[in-house]
């Protein structure tokens, strides 16, 4: 029978619930103390293994032991549900002794008396009674510190699995949050590049709309992966591209050095690097006579978006979640932050990579 605290005392809600399965140790250590206690103590006197009583008298003596056992057992459950170890340790151990103490000893004696008397015996051995009751209290205490040191490492273990739990809950819960950002994000963008398009070359702006909505798919398509091939976020980013080419022309250039490196080899969460790109495409100016120039490198797993900082002539409204969105999205994800760093007239934002192999 497999008992656990909810089992047994079903209007407890204090204590975690802990699942304890002690049926195959109860089949094991009843026979056992029944057996063992009658032959170490010498209640047997002068019975031998040809008498009949002698025989009778193990299924006697393993059946105080179920008693005692069982009857402990619920106890001990009983005094889980008043008590635990950390807010009330001293009346805890108390009542267990209570319990143990005023439950095993008087029925070990009256026990032990009906067998004496069944058995025959001439007169009552008060003192092997009392080094009987002695060693099964004494048992019982043992059996006890067994259960309640195999209920906290079990409570701790339930304890660490809730908390892992808790923690995963929260950190999707956050990272849902964070994606949830990237659509109005991009959206504000795209909609500001619609704007400029459609004040400037209709056509235009009508192939822009046409080419934004494969984009959006895309990015509603990752919004429940974790992580997505490097290829596949370039292959995005191509047709971000393709967007910003509509507005930009030859004033904003894309370019990649992989040193050897196949984006085929690692993972990354996706529509990052699109964020990188999108972020040096917001703030800075690009114009014929200013072209930006967007550089992608690979080296030893990390993947670097460098651009000269030029900024705009014409302040612009930013929501100031971009980059920090993905500095956030890469610890829950990697456990590793986005690296940025202003160098010799250049923002460079670093991402690392997950190799594939992993």
């Amino acid at each position: 029978m497999t008992s656990t605290g909810k089992d047994i005392h079903p209007d407890e809600s204090e204590l975690p619930e802990v699942e304890l399965n002690d049926k195959t140790i109860r089949l094991i250590g009843i026979p056992f103390f029944g057996i063992v206690i009658p032959n170490v103590t010498g209640i047997f006197g002068d019975l031998t293994y040809r008498d009949g009583k002698y025989w009778a008298g193990y299924i006697f003596f393993i059946l105080l032991a179920a008693i005692i056992w069982q009857g402990n057992r619920y106890l001990m459950f009983r005094t889980r549900k008043r008590f635990t170890w950390f807010d009330k340790p001293i009346e805890k151990l108390i009542l267990l002794f209570m319990n143990n103490i005023f439950y095993t000893t008087p029925l070990t004696i009256a026990w032990i008396c009906m067998w004496y008397r069944w058995a025959g015996f001439d007169f009552i051995h008060w003192d092997t009674i009392l080094i009987v009751a002695l060693v099964n209290v004494i048992c019982v205490l043992f059996v006890i510190h067994v259960y309640e040191t195999v209920f906290m490492v079990k409570e701790q273990q339930s304890e660490q699995v809730k908390n892992a739990e808790l923690s995963r809950a929260k950190a999707e819960a956050e990272l849902e949050a964070l994606k949830n950002q990237i659509d109005p994000h991009f959206m504000f963008n795209s909609l500001n590049s619609l704007s400029y398009l459609i004040s400037t070359d209709t056509s235009k702006a009508i192939l822009f709309t046409e080419n934004l909505a494969d984009v959006y798919r895309y990015i509603l398509a990752q919004k429940e992966r974790t992580l997505v091939l490097l290829e596949d976020e370039f292959n995005f980013m191509e047709k971000y591209a393709a967007l910003l080419k509509l507005r930009f022309g030859q004033a904003l250039d894309i370019q990649k050095s992989f040193n050897g490196t196949t984006t085929k080899e690692y993972l990354i969460p996706p529509i990052s690097a699109f964020v990188a790109l999108e972020n040096a495409v917001k703030h800075n100016e690009i114009s014929e006579r200013d072209p930006l120039l967007v550089s992608l490198s690979i080296t030893n797993g990390i993947l670097t978006i460098s651009n000269k900082i030029q900024p705009k002539r014409s302040i612009q409204h930013s929501s100031k979640i971009g980059l920090k969105n993905l500095d956030e999205r890469f610890k829950i994800i990697t456990g590793k932050g986005i690296y940025t760093r202003n160098e010799n007239g250049k923002f460079n934002v670093a991402l690392p990579l997950i190799p594939l192999s992993n």
